[in-house]
């Protein structure tokens, strides 16, 4: 019989929030796979507890090489445990590969559930929790983060961020400008720890505040889109909408595809109000172009 992978949830901060499976599956398991060898020493202290199995790494950097072997371990029956720094595996942090791996071969796959930065700050956000999607993290480059954030422009749903501190404010920014300054968000810092922080505001005032710097692990939760019917954009906002896309590299054609399929109006509509807008321009009324 192949043996069981289990995916454990490990606390976001406080660790009186580790569910009391975690410390029955470190004795038990005869392999205990974590991101952080060093963590999983402090956290089994914490938790009076001493692992029964072989411990070995597993993290971002050897995660390729390391997924067979442990698949190779299942399969002759051990029981796996899988523990990342913080929160659930595979959900922004290692394990997806070896979830994968595991279920092609048939081996059984379970979970220890745990805390949840994505659930926690999702709750305390004070924004719709009915629908919600998750994005990770963003990227890192400024024009690719633009473009990540202007695929889910329109979404309606709630979403929700990790992010660095040190990137936080230049994200904040590149959301209101694409989201708009006055959509509603939540930065969620240091979740269940001493200095646990929810800022709630506009995204606008939520990147000026960030500006002076802010630290700790941070969550942002942000408000979906509005419903707003067609006749609530005008020409100037589809314009705006066509110029931050060309500004990103997107081509005018595909710039007004794509703002024309966003308001759920004709492109040819689109395409009027650039050329409006185009015409109107005071350098274009100096050359006495028409």
């Amino acid at each position: 019989m192949t043996g069981t992978l289990v995916l454990a949830g490990t606390p976001i901060g406080d660790i009186a929030d580790a569910p009391p499976r975690l410390a029955q599956e470190l004795a038990g398991a005869d392999v205990v796979a974590a991101e952080d060898t060093r963590r999983l020493r402090r956290l089994t202290q914490a938790l009076g507890v001493t692992p029964g199995g072989r411990i070995v790494s597993y993290f971002e950097g050897n995660e390729a090489a390391r997924t067979p072997e442990l698949v190779e371990e299942l399969v002759g029956g051990a029981r796996v445990l899988l523990v990342t720094d913080a929160g659930m595996p595979s959900v922004s942090d290692p394990g997806y590969r070896l979830v994968a791996a595991a279920v092609e071969k048939d081996v059984r796959v379970t979970a220890v559930p745990g805390p949840s930065a994505v659930l926690t700050a999702l709750a305390l956000s004070g924004l719709p929790v009915d629908r919600f999607c998750f994005e990770g993290f963003l990227p890192r480059k400024a024009g690719e983060r633009l473009t990540r954030l202007r695929e889910v422009a329109a979404e309606r749903r709630t979403l929700v961020y990790f992010e660095a501190p040190h990137r936080l404010d230049d994200t904040l920014a590149a959301m209101a400008e694409v989201f708009g300054a006055d959509r509603r968000a939540a930065v969620c810092r240091e979740l269940t720890k001493t200095y646990e922080e929810i800022k709630r505001g506009g995204l606008g005032a939520l990147a000026a505040w960030a500006a002076d710097g802010v630290r700790g692990e941070i969550t942002v939760v942000v408000e979906g889109a509005p419903e707003k019917g067609p006749e609530e954009l005008d020409g100037a906002e589809l314009v705006r909408r066509v110029r931050v896309r060309e500004e990103a590299g997107e081509r005018r054609k595909e710039a007004i595809a794509a703002v024309a399929a966003e308001a759920g109006l004709p492109k040819r509509e689109v395409f009027d109000a650039v050329v409006a807008a185009k015409n109107a321009s005071p350098e274009r009324g100096a050359r006495g172009d028409a």
